[in-house]
Parts: structure tokens; C-alpha cells; sequence
């Protein structure tokens, strides 16, 4: 609560005046001023007569407002009549009035020419329009009404002397004007009385005037405002019928008059008050030249012809008060409460700048008001003032411009002529921007990055159900531990049309040396984000770093945790197995879809000069500069709270007293990056100790390029100097050496801009030490086992380096990148050449396609003791036993898939990796199972970098691999040379027959056979009371060419045996009663399965398997069976006879393959023949 104002009892005593002393002239701008011989000062009174001026006054009761800027003078605001010291001039009380010639006929004259003597018009006071100041020239109207014809006289004042006229009209008072003269304006040919240098204000006396009517032509002229609803009180106003209040796509706003105190100031740059606590005034439309002076908190005012504005914006919470050129505001008090007073700026003013630019109307001035003030609230605390974010000059526009510019002409593509203030001052018919209207929603929003993480998460568990992460057959057959694995991670994507109205992303760009990953910060929170080229390089643009982004196109992930107990798929509706829910949110977007407001350079460069005496210059144009010049010491408040209690002074030794903008930098060229962990490492202490110490760390091998280079100042840092040090024609000549970073501590920032085959300079700022790099290097492990050369030093990166990304090694000549890639063998491989058995690298390097994510549970040999224990030291939202799978094909769509594993432990430093990304794997681990098939395992060495974002979400992300493509038709027969190339496919083929067929219930739990509604286990008892039915079949196909083995499972076995869903649930309730059901056919003896032949389902699937019904045409999509109970060995081929209804056949085939039947649809005769023709077709 506002404190009343200090009491003082002092007495002033100056002059009145209406203008302040520059250098030997008088600037009259048409404010009040008290001077004496000290000083002049500003100040505002409630009443005031012309005859004050320049008389000298003892002032009794005043107020003194200081500005919130304490360096700037306050303005007087005097409470009473001042008392004079001197006797006042007498002014004549009145002088007759004579018309010369009819005022119509002067007003609608098409002649100017002719010089007319200077006339002396009366009237009453019915209008009196603001101060205006247009280039340099400050002026008013005023509008005089004849007492007899009610015709209403414009009268142009803008001598000097005379606007201080302005004060002391009242309205509703007559009065006399002498020497006017006829003008018209040039903007819009308007004719206007204009006073002259011997223009008088005079009081009106009836008595002493011989008045000339007026014709009545101009009657229609008369008063507008007599036809407004100028005695109706607000209250009357707003209590309008429901049916009043139904939208329109026009509103015309109501004229109304207000008396009302002043409780806030909502923005005072933007012209808002608000009144009453209810109604906001606006007075951006309505120039105020003595800078808002005396409307603080608590002061009362009255406002006449001002238009009322209901409902502008949606989500506006006041009514709308605006006040235009033809509107008048008086001060009826000041206010006692001792609030400061800041005074608007006209001058860069962006809020009305853009106002007039687009001559705006009060919904979309509002929205405007709304995003410049979140934009000011949220970035002005990175880049120092907030005037700073909101200042454009004629070369480059500001954050807050290029941000709103866009989106007002989007708004406002076709936006109407400028404002004409002449007409709306001087028209007939008034017209003005606040006259008509319509309620906005707004197109866009640009909420805090807390607030965007809030509705991101409220939008993803908005209508969750676990059971929209499987397909409805799916869940069916799940065990306990398979469906709480499945929804222990899921995700959901939104875009910016998502969010109602669309959603834009604001933020500086930032990198956490905590969680080493890239984030949009705002004041309130920060946003991980993933970054993409759009031309497949890793993003790598250290010069980015402490730049203020936009971004509209952009994928917004939320990531969901859960830990569930569900028994059973049947449970799935109740929420109460929920244990937990947790969830992280991240953006990724591409670098060329994001704009920068504004570069680095604004801060940085500040920064430096306070380290150093001088600042550094920015680039014309405002371009991006490498971030060589950035400075430490700003950036790591923007990166951490905590303060850097290290400091590594080595580089300064002998020069702590000279401060100096020398530095060293030093070209590399990174070999090998590996992944970010806890690892230990034998640092020397400060105590002169030896211990080894977990750190969280990542290293890098590099390979030095040149000799460090000293540079005077980082603006002179050359492109490549290093590289120039070789010959036109050696290769030798240069430098190479290789090395082992270790970034740790701060040091961590650079972890999402370090790549592979990337050139980076690393620069230490205050150092003349060209072996700075040398004497911070250690052996990575004790000197007696250095004894062999491929040991490279390790050098820790320090805290106040610069890391500066200068280019890929693909971008260097041809000559320069030879010489670079000298000795190095690395290669990126492709997945066919990973798959192939010719492959003989134990680790493998690849680029592919997210095809599907999956968690499953870890091998108990990779869950060592370190692992669980640095999980629960980070808090990772993934429990150890998980291991996720990624299936990785080459390009979308294709069937040859690779799988890589990744421990949980290393995905709290992941992102995007999601179905449709494509990484770029590095290092990986490449393995051979036992059923030969291939597979790769992230490991410590490793390291994954996102280049390309999915493109469009997946509608169910935990879809299995391959159901949102269709596989490619092929023949059985060419399957033989393409195992390892086309692991899924589809087939057309003929079911021979059915070999064995298992229908079972096992326990949710241990996968005991549940029988009678229990487990049937006993040693130990199994406490669940939850079944899950299970079914397996084994089916002969042949396609003409060769035959297969095809394993099937669950809801795929009743499609081979043609069953509807009605009958197959009548027979799965049969089996619940037994436990489990198997049969066995012909040659598939040995299988295992165990068969009952006195149960009545048993002999009815039995005869079901024997039924010629059953063999019949299928479109069968399968996927090779890597783990059948036998390996078939390779044979020759064998003659085999076939037969299609009549028709017998011979066909040469192989061995029969083992496949595993992803999907079962039925085939009609005509659908058959095409596709026949199709295949047979695409072959020949």
C-alpha cells in the first residue's frame, strides 16, 4: 500500500512561466514552469489564468514528485492558487465583436488569395483538442460555438506565446478571439481560423458584442457531441441485455464521459492507467506533451468524449476507456500518495511507434502492449536494460521489433491508409481509430518457458490411458512385468498449432554444464532443446550461444515416466496401479527455422569492458561474431547459479598486474568423441595429494593442427592461420599431434557442440603464454606404463576457455583436408555393412532411421554395482533394470534394421531419440549373439548425434517396427540370398497345413499355468490371481517357389485358423478352464508340445487344423525367425511337387526358412490374381 506524502513546511516563491531559457533563446513547448534565478523546474497546476504568467508568486501549498530515475528532475504539482507578490496586468474584461463578411462565406471560399484584414470571432468553449507537437511545431484547436446559430468555428492556435491558452480554457465558458485569420491545412485541405502574432484571449460579454449570425448552412455542422451519450454513467453502460452482448464481427464503441481516480499505472510507456480498478484508460491515441505529468495513483480525472470499448482482447480483463484527438482529459485533483513519477519517452517510443505505423486499432494495440511487456518481463534481466531489447536504430532493428514486426503484418497484411489526425479532429462525421472495433483472439502467444512446459505437460496427460500405448490384441497377451515395462516410458509430440492460439518459442540460448545440454532460458525456467541442420550436419554454432531465439517451427516432446503395478491388461482402466508419474519436456527444432533477435555480441562486449578498460565493437549489420569474444565471466551466470569457485591462473603468471586483450588460441581437429559419464580420473589435488575422484566428465581425442598462435586482440583471430604453416606442395610440414581432452566443471557446456570431423580453436583470453597448452597436459596413467607411443597426453579443458567451432573438415580444399586427414582411418560404415558378415571392426560407426523404441529389461551381467549407484545419485527418471532398444533401419521405410542398446544410465543425457529421427551413431560395440544375429550396445567410448528431426509424429509411438509402412512382396525363393538384407518382407502365399497349435493361460507373474482362476505353482505359492492367455501355432506356407515354417503368436494364430473374434474368445474361455490345450500334426513331432487326446477342444482344434478350410490363400508380412529350435544348415536344392486346385506342379526349393508372422490378411480370388500378376511382374 502506497505511503500519503511526506510533510514538509517550506514556502516557494518564482516565477510563473510558460517556457525555459536554451542558451539566449526561449523554448516555448506548452509547459508550465517555475523558475527563479537557480533554476526552473516543472509543474502543474488545476487552475490557472493568463495573467500569471511571468509574475512572480509565493506558492503555499505545493507538492515536489521526484522521477523514478533518481538522476532526472521531478515537476511541482501545486494544490493551491498561487499568491502574487506584485499586482497583476489588467486584461481588458471585453471588446466589441465584428463579423466583416458572413463566416460562411470565408470558410467555404475557394479564394485564399486575397489578403482580408483579421477578424475577431466569439463563442462558447464547446471542444478544446489536445496539445499536439508534429515536426517540431506545437499547436492546438479549439472550437467556438455562436451563441445564436450553435455553428461550431475551428480555431488553429501555434504561436508560442499563446499555447498557454491551453490551461486555462475551460469548457462551457465563451469567450473572444481576436486577430484570426483563414488558412488551410495542406495534409487535408481543412479550413481553419489561425491566430496571429496579436491574437488575443478575451472573456465573453453579450452586452458589448454586435454579433452576426451564421448561415444556417453550417447547422449541420453543429455540435456532434450534442447527439452523445455524454451524461451516461459507465454503470448504466455496462448493464446492456444479454442479447446486446452477442458477438459481432463490428462493434462500434460508445462516446461517453467518465470521472474516475487513478489506482495504477499499467504500463506508462504504452499510455494505460487504470481506473477505479475497473476500466483501463488509453491514452496512446492522444498525444501528451507535458509527458503524463500529475496522473499518478490517487489522482482524479475527468474525461469527456472518450469511447468506450468493451471487451477488446478474449482474455482482457478490463473495459476499455480510449481516448482520441477528439477526446479532452482535466485533472480534477492531484494525488496525496507519494508515488514516484516516470515519465513516458516519445522519442524510440516502440509501443506507439508501431501504433502508427500500422495505424492499429485498441485489440490488436492491447495484444501488442501483452507481447512487448512479456518480452520485456522475461529478457531484459539477459541483456542489461530493458530499453535495450526495445531500441532499433536506422541500420538494425531491435529484439522487440523483428519479433512483433512479422507478426503485426501477418495481422494486418492489407492495413488501412495512416491515421489523418486533421480530419479527426476537424471532420464533420468524427472518425477515428477507436471508433469501430472487434473483440481479438489473438493468432499467436508467446508464454513464459515455464508456462510453456506447464501446458505442454498438462496437454500430455490430459486424457491419458495406459491402454492408448498398445494395440487392442496386443495387451491381451501381455505378462505383469512386459505391460508395466511397456508404460514405464512413453512420449507425445506436439507442434505449435497444437496450443490454442499457436505457440511461439522465445528464449536465449544457453548450454547447462550441469545437464550438458543445449536450453532456450527466459527469466522464469529453462527449455532442453535439440538442434538440427537441416543439411545433415551435427549443429555445431558456438557463436549462437547467449543469442535470443524465436522459433514457430519446432516439435515439442514430453517424455512420460510412469511406475505401475498393473497385474493384468484387464486392470488398465483403473488408475490407482499409477504409483508415480513423472515427465521431462524438451524442444528440437532446426537451426534454420529459428530467427535471432538478437546476437550475442550486446552483452558480450559489455562484458569484456569491464574486464578490460575498452569495449569491443560490433560487426556492422549486427551478424553473428564466433564466440571468441564472449566473455566468462557474463556467460556463466547465465549457464549456473552457483558461482565458479575454480579459477586456473597459469596462463597469467608473472601478468596479474597488466590487464591485457591478448590471447592464444589453438586449431584442433576432433577424432573422437566419447559419451558424458562418471568416470575416474587421478587429478592432483590442492593439497599435494593423489587420489582418484568420480567425475562427471566426457573426453574427446583430438588432433592438435599448427602451433598455438598469439593474437593482441580475439578480433584479430584470422580463419586458418594453423593451416596456412604447410607448403603449397607438403603435407608434412604441418604440425599434427594428437591429445586426450578432459572436459569437466564448467568445461561441460561444450559438450553439444563438439563433433566429429569438426575443426574448433580453442582460445585462452589473458594470455601471452604460448605453452599454456603444454604445461596443463598429464600422462592419462602412470609414467611407467608410458612406455608405448599411443598413449596421448590428456589435457583438462579449462573453466575460462573459449571454445570457437570454425568448420567440417568436408568444407576445408581439397590440399588442406589431405594433410589434415593424414594417419587417420576412421570410417563410417552403413547398416547392410555393419549386418554383413564380412564386417570385422568391434566397434562400428553408422548413420540410420528410428524405426522403433522399446524398453526391456537389462542383462544382469551390465548392471555393475558403480551403474546403480550413480543412477540414484542423478536421479535419472528410468530405473536401472531398463535397457532401451532402438530399432535402426537406413532410411525410413526400409526393412534392413540394425538394434542398438542403450542403458539407461547414459539416457539422461540423450535426447531425441525418437521413432523418425535419423542419428548418427559413433563407436558403438558391435555384437553376435548365438543366433547369429547382429547387434550393436552403446558403451562408455560411445556417442550418438541427432541430424535430422522426425517428420511428423508417430500416432502410436510404441507401434511395433514396420506397421506404419508395408513391406515389399517377394518370392520364398529369393529370401535365400538376402537374410540379412530384408529382415521384414511379405508374401502371398497358400498355408499347407498346421503343424502344432498351443492355447494356454500362465500366470501374469511367473508364467506358471493358470488353471481354475490361480496358479497352478506351489514351491514357493505365487500369490496372483491374474491370468494372461497365450497362443502359438507352427504353420506350413508355400508360395510356388519354396516353403516356409511359420511361427505364430496370440491374436496372429487365430487369423490362421480363420476364427472370428467372437469364436476365438469362446474358445480361449474353454482353455481358462483347463490351463492349456496343445495338439500336434503330422511332421511336427518333437516340437515340445504336449498333447491331450481325450479333451473335447483338443479333437475340436484338431479337426480344425485338419479342415481343408484352413488351406487357403494369405497375404502373410513376416519377419525372419533369428532363434529357432533348430538351425537349418544349407542344402541343395530339391525337387517338390505342388498343386493349386486341379493343377499339379514341380518346382525346384530350398530348405524351408523359419519366419516369424507378423500379419495375417485374408485373400479374395480377384485381389489374388492382381497381385500374382504384381509379383510376377515386378520379378520378370
Amino acid at each position: 500500500m502506497e505511503s500519503p506524502l511526506q510533510r514538509t513546511y517550506l514556502i516557494l516563491v518564482g516565477y510563473l512561466t510558460d517556457g525555459r531559457q536554451e542558451t539566449k533563446e526561449k523554448l516555448v513547448d506548452g509547459c508550465l514552469y517555475v523558475k527563479d534565478n537557480t533554476g526552473i523546474i516543472p509543474c502543474e497546476l488545476l487552475h490557472f489564468e493568463l495573467e500569471w504568467l511571468e509574475s512572480l508568486f509565493v506558492f503555499p501549498s505545493w507538492s515536489y514528485i521526484p522521477q523514478t530515475d533518481k538522476s532526472a528532475t521531478g515537476y511541482l504539482e501545486i494544490l493551491l492558487d498561487p499568491v502574487p507578490v506584485n499586482l497583476l496586468k489588467k486584461v481588458p474584461d471585453s471588446i466589441p465583436v465584428t463579423y466583416q463578411t458572413s463566416a460562411k462565406t470565408l470558410l467555404t471560399s475557394r479564394s485564399l488569395g486575397k489578403k482580408r484584414s483579421q477578424l475577431t470571432v466569439a463563442g462558447e468553449l464547446t471542444q478544446r483538442r489536445p496539445l499536439l507537437r508534429i515536426q517540431h511545431k506545437t499547436f492546438f484547436f479549439l472550437f467556438l460555438k455562436c451563441c445564436i446559430s450553435g455553428v461550431q468555428v475551428p480555431v488553429l492556435v501555434q504561436k508560442p506565446s499563446q499555447l498557454a491558452w491551453h490551461y486555462t480554457l475551460q469548457l462551457g465558458r465563451r469567450y473572444a478571439i481576436t486577430g484570426l485569420s483563414l488558412a488551410s491545412l495542406k495534409e487535408s485541405g481543412q479550413r481553419t481560423f489561425v491566430t496571429s502574432d496579436s491574437s488575443c484571449l478575451l472573456p465573453y460579454c453579450a452586452e458589448q458584442v454586435r454579433e452576426q449570425s451564421l448561415d444556417s448552412a453550417w447547422q449541420d455542422e453543429s455540435t456532434q457531441s450534442s447527439s452523445l451519450e455524454t451524461d451516461e454513467q459507465l454503470s448504466d453502460i455496462l448493464e446492456l441485455r444479454v442479447e446486446e452482448e452477442r458477438p459481432r464481427s463490428t462493434k462500434e464503441s460508445k462516446i461517453i464521459s467518465y470521472v474516475g481516480f487513478v489506482t495504477k499505472i499499467l504500463n506508462i510507456q504504452a499510455g494505460l492507467f487504470l481506473l477505479d480498478n475497473k476500466v483501463c484508460l488509453c491514452l496512446a491515441y492522444h498525444q501528451l506533451l507535458n509527458s503524463a505529468r500529475g496522473l499518478r495513483p490517487g489522482a482524479c480525472v475527468e474525461l469527456i468524449d472518450v469511447h468506450l470499448v468493451q471487451k477488446p482482447l478474449v482474455s482482457f480483463p478490463f473495459i476499455v476507456l480510449g481516448c482520441c484527438l477528439s477526446s479532452t482529459i482535466v485533472l480534477k485533483s492531484f494525488s496525496r500518495l507519494s508515488t514516484p513519477y516516470q515519465p513516458p519517452v516519445s522519442a524510440g517510443n516502440l509501443y506507439l511507434e508501431l501504433l502508427f505505423r500500422y495505424n492499429l486499432g485498441v485489440p490488436l494495440y492491447l495484444w501488442l502492449v501483452s507481447l512487448m511487456e512479456m518480452f520485456e518481463e522475461r529478457f531484459s534481466c539477459f541483456f542489461g536494460h530493458s530499453h535495450s531489447l526495445l531500441r532499433s536504430t536506422h541500420r538494425n532493428l531491435g529484439a522487440a521489433e523483428k519479433f512483433l514486426v512479422p507478426l503485426l503484418q501477418a495481422v494486418v497484411p492489407d492495413r488501412e491508409k495512416a491515421r489523418d489526425i486533421y480530419n479527426e479532429m476537424l471532420d464533420k462525421k468524427h472518425r477515428c481509430p477507436l471508433q469501430k472495433y472487434s473483440t481479438l483472439n489473438p493468432p499467436c502467444q508467446a508464454p513464459s518457458l515455464s508456462a510453456v512446459c506447464h501446458m505442454a505437460e498438462q496437454k500430455s496427460w490430459e486424457g491419458f490411458s495406459p491402454s492408448q500405448l498398445f494395440s487392442p490384441l496386443e495387451e491381451q497377451h501381455m505378462g505383469t512385468q512386459e505391460l508395466n515395462r511397456r508404460l514405464a516410458w512413453s512420449y507425445c509430440t506436439f507442434s505449435a498449432g497444437s496450443f490454442q492460439p499457436r505457440l511461439i518459442l522465445l528464449g536465449v540460448l544457453r548450454v547447462s554444464s550441469r545437464s550438458s545440454s543445449l536450453q532456450l532460458q527466459d527469466k522464469s525456467s529453462s527449455l532442453p532443446c535439440v538442434i538440427c541442420n537441416r543439411d545433415g550436419s551435427p549443429f555445431a554454432c558456438t557463436a549462437l550461444r547467449g543469442s535470443l531465439l524465436q522459433v514457430e517451427t519446432y516439435q515439442l516432446i514430453v517424455e512420460r515416466f510412469l511406475q505401475t503395478d498393473f497385474p493384468s491388461w484387464e486392470h488398465l482402466a483403473n488408475l490407482e496401479h499409477i504409483r508415480e508419474k513423472k515427465h521431462s519436456v524438451y524442444v528440437q527444432f532446426y537451426y534454420e527455422d529459428a530467427q535471432v533477435l538478437r546476437a550475442a555480441e550486446g552483452h558480450i562486449q559489455k562484458s569484456l569492458g569491464r574486464a578490460n578498460s575498452s569495449s569491443l565493437r560490433t560487426k556492422d549489420g549486427g551478424s553473428l561474431t564466433s564466440e571468441l569474444e564472449t566473455p566468462e565471466a557474463k556467460m556463466l551466470k547465465l549457464e549456473d547459479p552457483k558461482p565458479d569457485t575454480r579459477r586456473d591462473d597459469n596462463c597469467q603468471e608473472g601478468q596479474s598486474s597488466a590487464r591485457t586483450n591478448s590471447c592464444v588460441s589453438h586449431l584442433f581437429l576432433v577424432t573422437q568423441k566419447e559419451s558424458l559419464m562418471y568416470r575416474n580420473y587421478q587429478l592432483p589435488r590442492k593439497d599435494h595429494g593423489e587420489g582418484w575422484k568420480l567425475q562427471h566428465s566426457f573426453q574427446a581425442t583430438v588432433l592438435w593442427l599448427g602451433r598455438p598462435q598469439l593474437w593482441s586482440h580475439p578480433r584479430e583471430i584470422r580463419s586458418l592461420p594453423e593451416l596456412e604453416e604447410s607448403g603449397c606442395d607438403g603435407e608434412q610440414d604441418m604440425t599434427q599431434q594428437e591429445a586426450l581432452l578432459l572436459f569437466m566443471g564448467k568445461s561441460l557446456r561444450w559438450f553439444p557442440f563438439l563433433h566429429r570431423d569438426g575443426l574448433y580453436r580453442f582460445i585462452v583470453p589473458h594470455c601471452l603464454d604460448l605453452e599454456v597448452f603444454d604445461k596443463l597436459c598429464f600422462p592419462p596413467v602412470p609414467v611407467k606404463f608410458l612406455s608405448r607411443s599411443s598413449c596421448p597426453p590428456c589435457l583438462p579443458v579449462q573453466d575460462t576457455w573459449h571454445l570457437q567451432h570454425v568448420t567440417w573438415i568436408s568444407c576445408l580444399p581439397e590440399l588442406a583436408a589431405r594433410s589434415v586427414l593424414t594417419g587417420m582411418d576412421q570410417k563410417i560404415s552403413s547398416i547392410p555393412e555393419v549386418l554383413s558378415n564380412s564386417f570385422t571392426g568391434s566397434l562400428a560407426s553408422f548413420s540410420g532411421n528410428i524405426v522403433e523404441r522399446t524398453l526391456c529389461a537389462s542383462p544382469k551381467t551390465e548392471k555393475p554395482h558403480v551403474t546403480v549407484s550413480l543412477q540414484k545419485q542423478t536421479g535419472s527418471l528410468l530405473a536401472s533394470e531398463h535397457t532401451v532398444k532402438l530399432s535402426v533401419s537406413v532410411a525410413p521405410g526400409s526393412p534392413v534394421v540394425l538394434d542398438v542398446y542403450i542403458a539407461s544410465t547414459y539416457l539422461q543425457h540423450l535426447w531425441g531419440l525418437l521413432p523418425g529421427a535419423t542419428i548418427l551413431f559413433q563407436n558403438l560395440e558391435r555384437k553376435i549373439s548365438r543366433f547369429r544375429n547382429v547387434y550393436c550396445i552403446y558403451i562408455a567410448s560411445s556417442c550418438v548425434s541427432i541430424i535430422s528431426l522426425p517428420a511428423s509424429p508417430l500416432p502410436f509411438p510404441s507401434s511395433p517396427a514396420g506397421e506404419n509402412s508395408s513391406p515389399s512382396l517377394v518370392f520364398l525363393s529369393s529370401l535365400q540370398s538376402r537374410l540379412q538384407s530384408l529382415p521384414q518382407a511379405r508374401i502371398l502365399c497358400h498355408l499347407s497345413c498346421v503343424l502344432s497349435l498351443s492355447l494356454q493361460w500362465v500366470c501374469s507373474l511367473c508364467n506358471s499355468i493358470f488353471k481354475e482362476g490361480r496358479c497352478t505353482r506351489h514351491s514357493p505359492p505365487c500369490p496372483s490371481h491374474t491370468g494372461v492367455r497365450q497362443a502359438s501355432a507352427r504353420v506350413v506356407v508355400e508360395d510356388g517357389t519354396g516353403e516356409a515354417l511359420v511361427l505364430c503368436r496370440n491374436q496372429h494364430v487365430a487369423a490362421m485358423l480363420g476364427l472370428s473374434l467372437l469364436e476365438w474368445e469362446v474358445l480361449q474361455n474353454c482353455v481358462q478352464s483347463r490351463g492349456s490345450v496343445s495338439i500336434q500334426h503330422g511332421e511336427a513331432t518333437g516340437t515340445g508340445c504336449v498333447e491331450e487326446p481325450e479333451d473335447l477342444i483338443a479333437c475340436y482344434l484338431r479337426s480344425l487344423c485338419r479342415s481343408p478350410l484352413i488351406c487357403r490363400p494369405i497375404l502373410l508380412d513376416f519377419s525372419l525367425d533369428r532363434k529357432p529350435s533348430k538351425i537349418l544348415q544349407p542344402a541343395p536344392l530339391q525337387l517338390r511337387n505342388f498343386r493349386c486346385d486341379e493343377v499339379q506342379f514341380v518346382s525346384q526349393v530350398g530348405p524351408r526358412l523359419s519366419l516369424l508372422c507378423l500379419n495375417v490378411k485374408e485373400v479374395e480370388q480377384d485381389t489374388l490374381s492382381y497381385l500374382n500378376s504384381q509379383r510376377m511382374r515386378k520379378d520378370i
